[in-house]
């Protein structure tokens, strides 16, 4: 294994961690600045609607699982092939349960750093 491939591996390792503790920060840091995410039913959005949506999550359990399913390097882009099963409680809520695949580009920018510039995102609801 590559250390590129070491890298992004920690940055998805990094980035589920991270949002299952609802460290919001440290999210934000593993994006680039135009980072774009595609979901279903959507207009494309950015950092700054990410980051919104996050911080008004306050109370949200979160706990699942991400697989990588693909990872290939080209240069200082990689894109992933993910499979990720989550379930999210709202407080005092019923859990609801997403499962499916992202597909994920990152580049490596000028500090060193692999960090997500694109990504789609197909969950779908799971009983």
């Amino acid at each position: 294994m590559t250390d590129d491939e070491k890298a992004i591996r920690k940055v998805v390792e990094t980035w589920t961690a991270a949002s299952q503790s609802g460290d919001v920060d440290t999210v934000l840091g593993l994006m680039t600045d135009d980072v774009i995410f595609m979901v279903p039913g959507q207009e494309p959005f950015g950092k700054e609607k990410f980051a919104a949506a996050s911080r008004g999550m306050d109370g949200m359990k979160m706990e699942g699982k991400n697989e990588i399913v693909e990872l290939r390097i080209l240069g200082d882009w990689a894109f992933i092939r993910n499979h990720i099963d989550i379930t999210v409680t709202p407080p005092n809520g019923k859990a609801v349960r997403r499962a499916g695949y992202t597909l994920t580009l990152l580049q490596k920018e000028a500090d060193g750093q692999w960090r997500l510039a694109r990504d789609a995102n197909l969950l779908a609801m799971r009983s």
